[in-house]
């Protein structure tokens, strides 16, 4: 089971975060993890795998302006329906609490969705998702440098298990999906 984890990240707390989703991802058994900063990812290889997951820092509410210009390179994948029935999640970092964290995600979401592809959330079974985080995916609002900011780390610290959740989620998931298109070859393309 192949799994794409692609970031976007300026000051590094975005990698910290894909790094946790891959991470959480990398504890299922059979999940072959790649990952990639957008400057570095190559969209020719999402056609491969078996899970997308995509996340970059927030900005006003929207995809930064790195991964939004490799998302837009998805056209011709798109047009040969290459990502249909694959699994995708997102995640993302802002630098305040009520910084767009949500808003955020569902922009990331929506590319997925016109590709076809299956999103996976966040459950609500995970009690540090019920007290902080999103059903959306993973948002992490991340320290303020050099402050002496004990209850932004804190936040930043229960995200990035959060990211693990995520991706353990995601390829727990897309094992189950594998499983059933081989038991059920009526469920594939």
């Amino acid at each position: 089971m192949n799994i794409y984890i692609v970031y976007d990240s300026e000051d590094g707390h975005t990698e910290q975060l894909a790094k946790s989703v891959a991470k959480g991802a990398q504890k299922v058994e059979g999940a072959k993890v790649f990952l990639s900063h957008v400057d570095q990812a190559d969209v020719r290889d999402l056609a491969e795998m078996d899970a997308i997951i995509w996340g970059c820092p927030g900005h006003f509410g929207t995809i930064s302006s790195g991964l939004k210009e490799w998302i837009d390179k998805l056209g011709y994948l798109w047009a040969k329906g290459e990502l249909i029935g694959k699994v995708g999640a997102v995640f993302c970092t802002t630098a305040t609490i009520h910084g767009g964290i949500e808003a955020t995600m569902l922009n990331l979401i929506t590319p997925m969705l016109h590709q076809g592809m299956m999103v996976v959330g966040l459950p609500a079974n995970i009690p540090e998702n019920a007290l902080y985080g999103s059903y959306y995916g993973v948002g992490v609002t991340s320290p303020i440098e050099d402050a002496n900011d004990v209850l932004g780390q804190s936040l930043f610290e229960k995200g990035l298990k959060l990211g693990e959740h995520l991706g353990e989620h995601v390829a727990n998931v897309t094992s189950t999906l594998i499983r059933g298109k081989q038991n059920s070859p009526q469920l594939s393309r």
